[in-house]
């Protein structure tokens, strides 16, 4: 490996990217600037960042419940049958699957394999693997930015507000997460040396992502790809053929699950739910790919502005995404704009171009697609922005620090630190009465630190040494009070109970806008005092609201839409097949109850039946799954768009005893999206017309049930 000669440094055992002066390189235990280890505070401000994010990741975990029903039926299904956790199924007897691979769901179900099924078995792996997150990116970052860059970078991480909410939760987004910074670790190692068998890795890792959360998964792709073409110091022609080999481990790792699923015979296996044509290809390119981007571009366009607000550049800052993880985007883009700048005439191998092409690449590709896609884009997807956020933030500050000395350097310091207080400030004025102090804080701190960034050199000149320390701890100060709004959300997350399938993290926000502008007004900004929404001081003054016990739902979609089965509450078949308990706040599927008498009729003789009992709609499915412990046929799955038998089908089942009973209120529609909407496409009509010509209805615990075990009429 060729490296460029710098005086007096020596050669460590494990080397950066590339040798560049003290001046550009943080003092790291691996970097050639100082050839010290790390300072001793760093071990024990590690391990009290890891503790303190274990413990608010794990405190009171089980307050959630089940958090999202329709995930953990299928932790329940696959705690029970070996086939439904390889497929992913909803039920223990396979008759259809989720809408999103099985990866997630085969650490929970492990958990519950070794411990016994229940809420904490299910969630305490969704927060060991948010702790996990925060240490390789801590570890990741410190390779070529040092301890200090990793240790604010793991920090932001686990304040993020969304962070503290996936990894509390049971959906596929921490797993997706932790993989994908454990995957930017690896790519790390492998362009240090040009490493195979970190490329490998790399690529392995990613594989895994895509069977947590399928194309989701290569939004990071560009920006791997790009760098390591870029700054790998070996030759071209041994870069491409890395890339090509990190490339054929991604379809080894990802291609043998879905080649099984789509090789085998369709009866050999549970319906693909998302899917029309019961096809894994399908879903793949389909609900959970161009329908994502593209509206009417499969089962999952159409439908995305009711979860995340207009299609735009500001997106990210509405209303409904704002406060999940845009706290530091400003100050994130400035890292990546002007550390490229100043990087432009570096060696190709540059590490500090490189670390900022990597994070910055991340957080622009993911970013643009969560901004325009027309699809179902959910509040939660954004964390996956959260670790290149944190990356950028860290390394921002400490590139900053190194380069102190520069008035440019300061004022770009002293605009960021502002520009996020005043964002927070922002963002904070969006719910009523949170802390109505907070924002002047937040707005003092920044500007004492941009100050003390500005006048350290004056004192500098009456002592070198005071004037250091002097800027240190007007940086601390700024750096602390653009910190402060995100930890206050992420402490209201960690208060509250979520469920359902729409979870939201912090505060309620009460401004209703639902706009492509920040704030949810196009081409405006809502939040200002003296402005429109929550502006004026009235609308922050008493006590911040006590935390939500529930899901906040914004803005129900209208029946009938793509999205329109995950509102909750508003569905009427999730409620009336439950026993008539709606999602709580119209979280959905996670606060409906079963009553008594319906659980113990699906538990009578259920060993005797396949199924113990059909309705429609995995949404519907899940809660009485969870209460009887049996499999239960969810016909139309998740939103109709999968799971759909025809009539003769259904009639086979029933002629064969494999389904107990026949559960119909508040059914009738495909996904249970009450009568009419899908229901008449998807022969769900034609299954209760025939149910109810044969059958004679029952009320049990308020619930209209046909026993199908009975003589027909």
């Amino acid at each position: 490996m060729t490296v460029t000669e710098v005086p007096d440094v020596k050669q460590l055992e494990h080397p950066p990217v590339v040798v560049v002066p003290r001046k550009d390189v943080p003092p790291t235990a691996e970097s050639p600037a100082n050839g010290r280890t790390d300072p001793a505070w760093v071990k024990p401000a590690l391990v009290a960042l890891l503790v303190l994010t274990a413990t608010a990741y794990l405190w009171d975990l089980s307050a959630s419940g089940y958090a999202n029903s329709f995930y953990a039926a299928a932790v329940q299904a696959g705690t029970k049958s070996w086939k439904a956790f390889f497929f992913g199924s909803i039920d223990s007897s396979n008759f259809i699957t989720v809408d999103k691979p099985p990866g997630s769901l085969w650490v929970m179900e492990l958990s519950g394999r070794i411990f016994g099924f229940s809420s904490w078995s299910m969630l305490a792996p969704q927060a060991l693997e948010g702790v996990a997150a925060v240490g390789l990116l801590y570890a990741t970052v410190k390779r070529w930015f040092g301890a200090p860059a990793g240790l604010l970078c793991g920090a932001v991480l686990a304040i993020t507000p969304v962070a503290a909410l996936m990894f509390r939760f049971n959906n596929p987004d921490a797993l997706l997460t932790l993989l994908l910074v454990a995957s930017a670790y690896t790519l790390v190692r492998a362009m240090e040396k040009g490493a195979t068998r970190w490329m490998l890795a790399t690529g392995a890792l990613l594989g895994f992502a895509f069977l947590t959360k399928m194309l989701q998964a290569f939004t990071v792709l560009p920006a791997f790809f790009i760098v390591y073409l870029i700054a790998t110091p070996i030759s071209l022609r041994r870069r491409i053929g890395q890339l090509g080999i990190g490339a054929a481990a991604v379809v080894v790792s990802a291609g043998w699950w879905v080649a099984t699923v789509a090789l085998l015979p369709a009866s050999s296996r549970p319906l693909v739910d998302g899917s029309s044509n019961n096809s894994i290809i399908n879903l793949i390119l389909g609900y959970n790919g161009l329908g994502r981007l593209f509206s009417g571009s499969g089962a999952g366009g159409g439908g995305g502005s009711n979860f995340s607000g207009a299609t735009g550049v500001f997106r990210l800052f509405n209303s409904e995404m704002g406060g999940q993880a845009s706290w530091l985007i400003p100050a994130a883009l400035v890292t990546f704009v002007a550390g490229l700048v100043w990087r432009r005439h570096a060696p190709r191998t540059d590490p500090i171009r490189a670390g900022v092409l990597l994070w910055g690449g991340w957080l622009i590709v993911t970013g643009v697609v969560f901004s325009f896609g027309q699809g179902v884009i959910h509040t939660y997807y954004t964390v996956a922005l959260a670790p290149a956020i944190a990356a950028l933030v860290g390394i921002g500050v400490t590139l900053l620090w190194r380069q102190r000395e520069h008035l440019i350097v300061r004022i770009i310091g002293g605009i960021s630190l502002i520009g996020s207080a005043v964002w927070a400030d922002l963002l904070l004025d969006r719910s009523s009465g949170y802390y109505p102090w907070l924002g002047t804080v937040i707005l003092v701190g920044a500007i004492i630190g941009a100050i003390g960034l500005m006048v350290g050199p004056l004192v500098g000149r009456l002592n070198t040494g005071l004037s250091t320390r002097f800027m240190a701890m007007a940086l601390a100060v700024g750096i602390v009070a653009c910190l402060a709004a995100p930890l206050a959300f992420t402490g209201t997350t960690v208060a509250s109970a979520h469920t359902g399938s729409i979870p939201s993290a912090g505060p309620a926000v009460t401004t209703g806008a639902t706009g492509g502008g920040i704030g949810g007004i196009p081409g405006g900004v809502s939040g200002f005092r003296g402005g429109g929404g929550l502006s004026s001081e009235s609308a922050r003054s008493g006590k911040p609201p006590m935390p939500s016990a529930t899901t906040r739902s914004f803005g129900t979609p209208p029946t009938g839409s793509a999205g329109s089965a995950r509102s909750g509450g508003s569905t009427p078949g999730a409620g009336g097949a439950a026993g008539g308990a709606g999602g709580a706040g119209g979280g959905g599927m996670g606060g409906q109850t079963t009553s008594a008498a319906l659980t113990a009729a699906l538990k009578s003789d259920a060993s005797s039946y396949r199924w113990a009992a059909a309705t429609f709609g995995s949404q519907s499915a899940a809660p009485l799954e969870l209460a009887s412990g049996e499999a239960v046929m969810a016909i139309g799955g998740f939103n109709g768009q999968g799971g759909n038998i025809s009539l003769a089908t259904f009639e086979s089942y029933v002629l064969h005893g494999d389904i107990h009973y026949f559960i119909a209120s508040g059914g009738g529609g495909g996904g249970g999206m009450g009568g009419g909407g899908l229901g008449s496409q998807n022969s769900d009509s034609a299954i209760t017309k025939w149910v109810e010509a044969h059958y004679t209805a029952k009320a049990i615990g308020g619930v209209t049930v046909y026993d199908l075990s009975a003589s027909a009429k």
